[in-house]
């Protein structure tokens, strides 16, 4: 990111569909945009057919005038290609190329993502076309960035992916007895004898071997990331010194991004809050932090966000006033470098014709095209801030492959989720202002004061010891139910549970037992409060019981001195107003506080983080908030000193520097 920001600061612009427009309307375009303070614009995503009109013809030309046009103005370009959606020529000419959904059906050209990633004809033609794209631009002085497909996610069942699935099989596992083995296919006689039987878990009378799934899904992501990988290796042959990306879309299950992340010269994402979810602006953080995760750190780019409504809900809230603004500078406190949307110019027609853009249908004498242009000019006030770090001394676990695996057909209860439990342990943390790193479960921990895991149902030996030895050596460890419980293979560790993490946790359990209703626990002092969904029958082996189920005696919540450091296991789904009070405890054990002074608690719905040396508070409320600050500071965005308090209006943001 930094070879992106300097000299230009924090990134701001927007996806430009120039193709769907007639070529006067692009020197406005142009115009507009400088006025907006856009720097960055992504060109070419849907553009293949308008590149390659019929198969081997090239029309570079008016993407030749788009460049020059944007180098003229000093506006950069993220280049895309443009292989997320073929043009019909190629369906109808090689249907092989087409998805097959798991019912065997083919699906057809006249949307978008049309292709299957194992199909060696699309991979030709894409590469075909990436390839005289770099070689056309390498060089370009509006060239500053590479954008490879669009929000990767598809998946195919065809023949093609079959063989492929198999080929991916032979390589984790070498012979046909070892795959036997792992997938246990001695349950419901599902033995394979030769390698031809083994097909995608297509649909079937029942339910899918669970081992055979999780492959399915470790194969689907690793096929995507093997055509990234592809053109990618292409654009760095031709054009070494341009950095390389690919849009994310936050907790997106198809798709292990822990993998991905390492093969992008940049970390983006494409993020698109719901209005009306209250969880909203907690969810958003959660999601940019995981950006900042992906990235080991580094600065990302928010690629996509919407200026106002979208067009692909049942029910598309409009944003109010302020709450652009608010949004982008959220994703700039939590690390972003650059802060873009879809679109630059809304559409006329096409499918997304309703989706809102920085420019709507109205023009630019409208309310929401004001304020594009006034937090564009803004954001250079930000510019210091570009490349800082947010630094965190709290790390959250979170795993692709124990999502999948956890979210299988035929476990205790479809009720316990991965992402709603990640959310749920991060949302205490959110309030309190402290800043959390996500990370992968192989990841250093010895720079954290606390890990939270809200779940890890897979998990391996080695993952599992050094979360023990993260303890062991001082750390404090939160875990959530139904953890330890599988192994990489999908198969269940026998003995009492988690019984990888037992000794650290200094507790076992017998029994999983989902409730139909809430159950009432009660904490060592006696306060009481509810749990819902999930209990399991615990027992204390070392571990002292901080709360119990109500009238049983059993431990809900464990709490273990082990070695220099505090683990504990929460064996239930506890109310909001609990586990805020149990994080508070960890928290406690840590000595991990909050960005705001003495531990003080934000008020509802405002959100603090810290990035370098700037503190950013936040308002998503629907009232003015008074926030106690640490020191004397000004804010960059007004140039106001705040001493001792500052007050927020709704959706209002302070961007702090300490100052004298």
């Amino acid at each position: 990111m930094n070879r992106l920001t300097r000299g230009r600061g924090l990134l701001f612009g927007g996806d430009y569909n120039p193709e769907q427009w007639p070529e006067h309307v692009w020197a406005e375009d142009v115009e507009l945009m400088k006025a907006a303070g856009v720097n960055l614009v992504t060109v070419g995503v849907f553009s293949w057919a308008r590149i390659e009109p019929e198969p081997g013809a090239r029309d570079f030309g008016w993407l030749d005038r788009v460049m020059d046009l944007m180098a003229g103005a000093e506006i950069a370009v993220d280049l895309a290609t443009p292989t997320a959606s073929p043009p019909p020529w190629l369906g109808r000419r090689w249907p092989r190329t087409l998805p097959v959904d798991e019912s065997g059906h083919r699906l057809w050209y006249g949307s978008r993502n049309q292709w299957c990633p194992s199909s060696p004809v699309y991979r030709e033609r894409a590469l075909a076309i990436v390839t005289d794209l770099a070689d056309r631009y390498a060089g370009h002085p509006a060239l500053a960035l590479w954008h490879v497909g669009n929000e990767y996610g598809q998946f195919c069942h065809c023949d093609d992916s079959a063989a492929a699935f198999r080929g991916w099989l032979q390589h984790r596992y070498g012979d046909l007895d070892a795959l036997n083995e792992a997938w246990g296919t001695t349950f419901w006689s599902q033995r394979y004898s030769e390698w031809a039987e083994v097909v995608t878990p297509r649909r079937a009378p029942y339910m899918i071997n669970p081992t055979q799934s999780l492959d399915w899904q470790r194969f689907c992501s690793d096929a995507l990331l093997a055509c990234y990988r592809a053109e990618r290796d292409v654009l760095r042959e031709r054009t070494p010194d341009t950095p390389v990306t690919t849009n994310f879309m936050g907790l997106f299950k198809p798709v292990d991004y822990w993998s991905w992340a390492v093969e992008e010269d940049v970390v983006s994402n494409d993020c698109y809050p719901e209005p009306g979810d209250p969880l909203s602006p907690a969810r958003t953080a959660l999601t940019h932090d995981l950006m900042r995760g992906l990235g080991r750190g580094r600065p990302w780019l928010l690629m996509e966000q919407s200026a106002g409504a979208v067009n692909w809900r049942p029910h598309n809230l409009p944003k109010p006033p302020g709450q652009l603004r608010l949004e982008s500078l959220q994703a700039v406190a939590r690390g972003a470098d650059g802060s873009c949307y879809f679109q630059w110019r809304a559409s006329r027609f096409g499918a997304e014709r309703f989706h809102s853009a920085m420019l709507p249908h109205a023009g630019p004498d409208t309310r929401l095209h004001a304020e594009v242009r006034a937090h564009g000019q803004e954001l250079r006030k930000l510019a210091s801030v570009a490349g800082q770090a947010v630094p965190a001394r709290v790390a959250m676990v979170f795993c692709w492959e124990s999502w999948w695996a956890l979210e299988e057909r035929g476990r205790p209860s479809d009720r316990l989720n991965a992402a709603d439990q990640l959310l749920a342990y991060y949302v205490p943390l959110w309030e309190r202002g402290v800043s959390v790193d996500v990370v992968p479960p192989s990841a250093e921990l010895s720079g954290y004061a606390l890990v939270v895991v809200p779940n890890l149902f897979l998990v391996s030996d080695r993952d599992a010891a050094a979360l023990t030895d993260y303890v062991r050596g001082g750390g404090v460890l939160v875990v959530g139910p139904f953890s330890g419980v599988v192994d990489p293979r999908a198969h269940i560790r026998t003995g009492r549970f988690p019984s990888p993490l037992r000794e650290v946790l200094g507790a076992s359990g017998e029994e999983w037992q989902p409730v139909s209703g809430e159950v009432r626990c009660r904490w060592a002092d006696g306060a009481e409060f509810t749990a819902h969904t999930w209990t399991e029958l615990m027992a204390a082996e070392g571990a002292e019981a901080v709360a119990e189920f109500a009238g049983s005696g059993r431990p809900a919540v464990l709490r273990h001195r082990f070695g220099q450091g505090v683990a504990w296991y929460v064996a239930t789904i506890p109310e909001p107003a609990a586990l805020a009070d149990l994080t508070a405890r960890a928290l406690a054990d840590a000595d991990v506080r909050g960005a705001v002074p003495d531990g003080a608690r934000l008020p509802p719905g405002v959100e603090a983080v810290r990035r370098g040396d700037v503190l950013f508070l936040l308002n998503h409320g629907a009232e003015p908030a008074t926030v106690p600050v640490p020191e004397p500071a000004e804010d960059l965005l007004t140039g106001a000193v705040a001493d001792g308090l500052i007050t927020l209006a709704p959706r209002a943001v302070a961007a702090l520097r300490p100052h004298g």
